[in-house]
């Protein structure tokens, strides 16, 4: 597995600065986190998507688990060598599904040190997959080029969709393609009544000062840029699905 520079994994430092706001920060999200149940063994790790139907995320994984698979099955029909680079990839779970892919190298990238520690660890057998500890925004991408980037419920931390796509494609190739999976989109009516309930959401676990690292998207913040929506939760063939995913799958290309 390609890993990071040791100092970076060991010491959390980006160009010799402590990121102490940012190991704060960590430490109240894997408090979040665990009171969410969203947590894992590593055992649990490496079998998701798969996981238990007693588990309270049971319902959740199964959508989540066919939004990879329809994903994975868009990219591997290409039957072409990828660059991929997942933003936010968490524990890794879907990095490790992407480099499954035959002929891809998957690059996952994340803030949370905890997990992406979890990560490097349990898939560390596969030598398709890169995992690097930081945030895009910073740098740590410079003079990379991918031919697929994706959004799997990241998009809604970061504060400005915009700012980050338009990021995002000057790291793609020309032809490439911005994929952004299960991230909640609302109408612009609806932000304020949603940034309401998010902070209830967070005070009740004690922590309502997190209700500022979450973001309410709307699709009209998509207009700029070319995009399709692969898959549309309002269309009629996806309203009789016995579990329906409300979230649209949107491609975006760097044409």
């Amino acid at each position: 597995m390609y890993l990071p520079d040791s100092s970076i994994l060991t010491n959390i430092q980006v160009q010799g600065h402590t990121r102490l706001p940012d190991i704060l920060f960590e430490k109240k999200y894997i408090q979040i986190r665990a009171l969410e149940s969203r947590l894992y063994t590593d055992e649990e790790l490496m079998q998701l998507p798969d996981i238990g139907p007693v588990h309270p995320h049971f319902t959740e994984w199964q959508l989540r688990k066919r939004s990879a698979r329809r994903l994975i099955h868009y990219l591997a029909i290409r039957k072409t060598p990828l660059e991929i680079l997942e933003v936010g990839c968490g524990n890794g779970w879907l990095t490790h599904q992407l480099a499954e892919i035959p002929g891809t190298r998957v690059t996952g990238t994340d803030i949370n040190f905890t997990e992406l520690q979890q990560a490097a660890r349990v898939f560390s057998n596969d030598p398709n997959l890169r995992f690097i500890h930081g945030d895009i925004r910073s740098g740590i991408l410079e003079g990379r080029q991918f031919d697929c980037i994706v959004f799997a419920v990241t998009l809604e931390h970061f504060p400005s969709a915009k700012k980050i796509l338009h990021l995002s494609l000057s790291l793609l190739k020309r032809g490439g393609e911005i994929h952004i999976i299960d991230s909640p989109f609302c109408r612009p009516e609806e932000v304020k009544l949603e940034e309401r309930r998010t902070l209830a959401y967070y005070t009740s676990f004690g922590y309502p000062e997190m209700a500022d690292y979450y973001y309410h998207h709307t699709l009209a913040d998509l207009r700029s840029f070319h995009n399709a929506i692969l898959y549309n939760p309002k269309a009629m063939r996806n309203q009789f699905r016995r579990i329906k995913n409300p979230h649209p799958w949107i491609r975006i290309k760097n044409i």
